[in-house]
């Protein structure tokens, strides 16, 4: 049973429909939707608003706003979004708020690592500095070793750090979780057609202005990927061809 179960727009605690992030139109065109799975993915082209209504519902959950586990409370840059007009006027539903869970922010992952290193953490993620492994490798650890209890993991693009085998390794290691008597769910924003083919999964686009389910086949990087493999060369050729003359 999904942790968390619904996501509402509080439209009378909205301070301004003119300002970030309401101004982008899934957000500000959000009234409500029902999450009906254990795995649900957002899926969209960049800007329109997947990772921010991700950041919204990890904060209601209690994870810190550069990730971590819910006792990551630390803020390192000025670069992290203030979501607090967001936060203030969402309604997240969840069954349950206990036990544990993951916020992993592809854009402030050094500095979650950093943070565990300081605080002597390393024995939790497999027994070595996060730091002292590649993007992939370390992300790997992190899955192994902090995704095998029950709880609310939230993941913000997470194929940035792995290679196309490792998002096959990825996916293996969703599958065994999903399927092991856990009470676990995972929310996840991709850009990845390989990981958008976990079986089972909700999806949940942010294409075309507003939040709607689709299917896997539907999905922009799927439709996308397919056609280019297909026909390589006529994408290259469209794509680094000299402007007509009429044009």
């Amino acid at each position: 049973m999904p942790r968390l179960k619904n996501v509402k727009l509080l439209r009378d605690s909205v301070e301004s429909w003119d300002e970030y992030p309401f101004s982008v139109p899934p957000i500000g065109g959000l009234d409500s939707v029902d999450i009906t799975s254990r795995i649900c993915f957002f899926v969209g082209e960049n800007g329109t608003g997947k990772s921010t209504l991700l950041e919204g519902i990890a904060a209601h959950y209690g994870f810190g706003r550069e990730g971590g586990s819910r006792n990551f409370s630390f803020a390192t840059t000025s670069s992290v979004r203030s979501i607090d007009p967001l936060v203030r006027a969402l309604r997240v539903g969840f069954t349950v708020r206990s036990g544990s869970g993951f916020f992993l922010r592809a854009e402030s992952f050094f500095n979650v690592a950093s943070y565990i290193d300081s605080v002597g953490a390393s024995n939790s993620y497999g027994g070595k500095s996060l730091h002292d492994q590649s993007h992939g490798e370390s992300f790997i650890a992190l899955l192994q070793n902090r995704f095998t209890s029950s709880g609310f993991y939230v993941l913000d693009e997470p194929e940035a750090a792995l290679s196309p085998q490792r998002q096959l390794s990825f996916l293996i290691i969703l599958h065994d979780l999903l399927k092991d008597d856990l009470d676990n769910q995972f929310l996840i924003a991709t850009h990845s057609p390989i990981l958008l083919a976990c079986p089972g999964a909700q999806i949940l686009s942010f294409d075309g202005g507003h939040i709607h389910e689709i299917t896997y086949r539907e999905s922009q990087p799927f439709q996308l990927v397919s056609r280019f493999v297909a026909a390589p060369e006529r994408y290259l050729n469209a794509l680094f061809s000299p402007p007509s003359e009429s044009e």
